[in-house]
């Protein structure tokens, strides 16, 4: 079928369980051939999913994750969700232990090797009125400690969450074995929606402690530990910039490459917004 047909109208309802999607009088599905039903209080997310099926322009469309990532998301989240239900654990800890493999890599301690001073000087490390640029290495850390300090003040107290590089090394160092231990066990004890969110969150930031942060912000599981008043919050743009420190240096010295740094952001900012609405 090439078509999308025309009398497919996507229709938000409420069932006994929760939320449903139907195109005609067709439920949308999960991954797994279930019926996709959402929590009661998951109208934003619900009529994010009917909003992506209405912009469906042909069946074909339907089978690609990335004209439809709510749906694709929201799926693993209710499969996740019914596996553990019926005691199987297998796939939440499969993702744990895929989600652990980003901490010993993760993009937010990846900190850039202090400049030797036997390296040669260059005029590129130079600003316009002749001072010294504040050095890639700098701003990384910069970049990282408030998510750190929130990190190890409010979800994780006292924990100790090290830089994988020294400063004149480039062979990572592992995180303590109970910070380790304290973050796996954190992360088994997620909502099903919640870990589904961090799992995606991780592989667009490449980074679990940004996309820990970013959870915590929006998900209704952790109301106590978000901000009451109106100030700022860590949303899609902080998350983004603190995942992206280095290509951002790099393309501030040396441009955009058109249609792929640009494409890319748009990207990343997409699928940090279906976390966001999983979640919240």
């Amino acid at each position: 079928q090439s078509d999308w047909p025309a009398t497919t109208m996507p229709l938000l309802t409420h069932c006994a369980d929760g939320l449903q999607i139907m195109l005609d009088k067709r439920p949308v599905r999960t991954a797994s051939k279930e019926i996709l039903t959402l929590p009661p209080t998951k109208h934003a997310l619900a009529s994010g999913i009917a909003l992506e099926w209405d912009l469906l322009t042909s069946a074909q469309q339907a089978l690609k994750h990335h004209y439809i990532p709510l749906t694709s998301l929201s799926s693993r989240a209710v499969d996740m969700h019914n596996a553990d239900l019926a005691g199987d654990k297998k796939i939440r800890e499969s993702v744990v232990t895929m989600l652990m493999r980003y901490l010993s890599t993760d993009t937010l301690l990846c900190w850039d090797p202090e400049k030797s001073i036997h390296d040669p000087s260059s005029s590129l490390d130079m600003k316009d009125d002749g001072q010294p640029k504040q050095s890639l290495r700098s701003k990384q850390v910069e970049n990282a400690e408030p998510i750190l300090a929130y990190l190890t003040t409010h979800i994780f107290p006292g924990l100790e969450i090290v830089p994988i590089l020294g400063e004149e090394s480039i062979m990572p160092v592992p995180q303590p074995k109970v910070t380790q231990e304290v973050i796996r066990g954190w992360m088994t004890a997620l909502p099903a929606f919640e870990l589904a969110g961090l799992e995606r969150g991780v592989l667009a930031t490449k980074s679990l402690l940004v996309a820990i942060r970013l959870l915590v912000e929006w998900s209704q599981e952790f109301r106590h530990l978000q901000k009451t008043d109106s100030g700022s919050r860590f949303g899609i743009p902080e998350a983004r910039a603190a995942a992206s420190v280095e290509v951002t240096w790099q393309t501030d010295m040396w441009g955009e490459v058109e249609d792929t740094h640009d494409v890319d952001k748009e990207d990343v900012a997409r699928q940090l917004g279906s976390v966001i609405l999983l979640v919240s």
